[in-house]
């Protein structure tokens, strides 16, 4: 089988193409040419697509799906579609499901569910048994059954000597240990960014301290134990500035940022749409400037969908009594290219993230596998639920103009266009 790439313009900042336009002839699953241009053959599966761009593929490292308990809100099988035409060659799934991923058997299931699929899944395993933040899970052997990192999805871990013992205890088969920002004495039942709309709109509010508290603790057990730490989904400009320091210190701290919070206030709340309560909560026009910054001057290294479907039952509701979760992963590029240069952030969604959680990134050059995604950066939609592949569909993007589209990817020696 052997794939052709008409007119590409390649961004890979790795590559010796990088912003050039090219022909790519993709044979066996591996790139057997790059050149100005390669003639047609009947035997080619020829793709020829408006401003067609191509990058390593995207790895999306915070993703739930549901499958075990939560079929209802998405299947890994169709999560994987999802993922496939949002331009993600992996993704990271989250141990957000009944039972709790934290056994090598829960492990060993997700990895067989996606077999032979496109788009590659990673589990992310929980960091304690249940995710109830009491026992430590077993890591060591989750991480051999295929598990790339450990955390409880959206949930801190209030004990600190817990925290301090996994940061020491995973040093010992080079594991990454997630902690999730989040002062829950702090934050206490809040349910909305604390600030002038959670007073006006009643809402109970989640102060960023909640975030700083959590972030500042983490740190200080890092520079004690050493070790790997990822922060995942930062929402406040405080936040940056930890870690920023962190970084300067040497510490091994890596953070991430959901696309939705490089985009979207709390201003959002005054129409109560649950498609707006999110965990962390929506912030300020200041910090929306802090991360977008941060993104730009590297010190955060992921940009992520934090894709989480909810069922209507659990959305449709009052706002107070909504689950958070959005679905990201159809808006995603679309989002985050509205704000940022695609130079500025390809890499939070390639080089970093791949780095961080230890798989390896294929550059485009001849004789590497062929791990890429197809896109059109300049295209502007507006984004409807006809773009939803999704089983669940809590978007808050629906209805609004997003700037740029994703035509599909190749992976796994599959081409998956749509």
């Amino acid at each position: 089988m052997s794939t052709l790439l008409k007119n590409a313009t390649i961004i890979d900042a790795t590559s010796p193409f990088h912003h050039q336009k090219k022909d790519i002839l993709i044979r066996h699953g591996k790139f057997e040419k790059i050149e100005d241009s390669i003639p047609e053959k009947s035997t080619y599966t020829v793709i020829t697509l408006d401003n067609l761009h191509v990058s390593c593929g995207w790895f999306d490292t915070s993703v739930s799906l549901g499958e075990p308990g939560f079929e209802e809100r998405e299947t890994i099988e169709n999560g994987l579609k999802v993922a496939a035409k949002s331009g993600f060659t992996a993704i990271a799934v989250n141990a957000n499901t009944e039972p709790v991923i934290d056994s090598k058997a829960d492990v060993a299931f997700l990895i067989n569910q996606a077999t032979n699929s496109a788009t590659k899944l990673y589990p992310i395993a929980a960091l304690t048994r249940k995710s109830e933040g009491v026992d430590m899970a077993e890591l060591y052997d989750m991480q051999q059954a295929g598990a790339i990192a450990f955390g409880d999805y959206n949930k801190p871990i209030e004990n600190d000597n817990l925290m301090k013992v996994a940061l020491l205890y995973a040093q010992n088969f080079n594991g990454l240990v997630l902690s999730f920002p989040k002062n829950n004495a702090i934050s206490s039942e809040g349910i909305a960014n604390e600030g002038i709309n959670s007073t006006r709109l009643g809402l109970k509010g989640i102060p960023a301290l909640a975030e700083h508290l959590q972030i500042a603790r983490d740190l200080f057990l890092l520079e004690y134990t050493g070790g790997k730490l990822h922060i995942p989904t930062i929402s406040s400009a405080k936040s940056v500035d930890l870690i920023k320091e962190a970084k300067k210190k040497g510490l091994q701290v890596t953070c991430s940022v959901a696309a939705h919070h490089l985009v979207l206030t709390d201003d959002e709340l005054h129409g109560f749409n649950s498609n707006f309560k999110t965990n962390p909560p929506l912030r300020t026009k200041e910090d929306i400037k802090a991360l977008q910054k941060g993104v730009k001057l590297g010190v955060i290294d992921v940009i992520t969908s934090d894709h989480n479907p909810i069922d209507l039952e659990h959305k449709k509701v009052e706002f107070s009594e909504a689950k958070d979760g959005v679905i990201g992963l159809e808006s995603f590029f679309g989002v985050v290219n509205s704000v940022l240069n695609l130079d500025d952030f390809i890499d939070c969604l390639t080089v970093h993230p791949k780095a961080i959680f230890g798989i390896k990134n294929h550059g485009i050059a001849a004789e590497n596998i062929a791990d890429i995604t197809l896109f059109n950066p300049t295209e502007e939609i507006i984004f409807t639920k006809k773009h939803i592949l999704s089983t669940s569909i809590n978007s808050p993007f629906i209805n609004r103009k997003l700037k740029g589209t994703v035509y599909g990817i190749f992976a796994n020696n599959q081409l998956f266009i749509h």
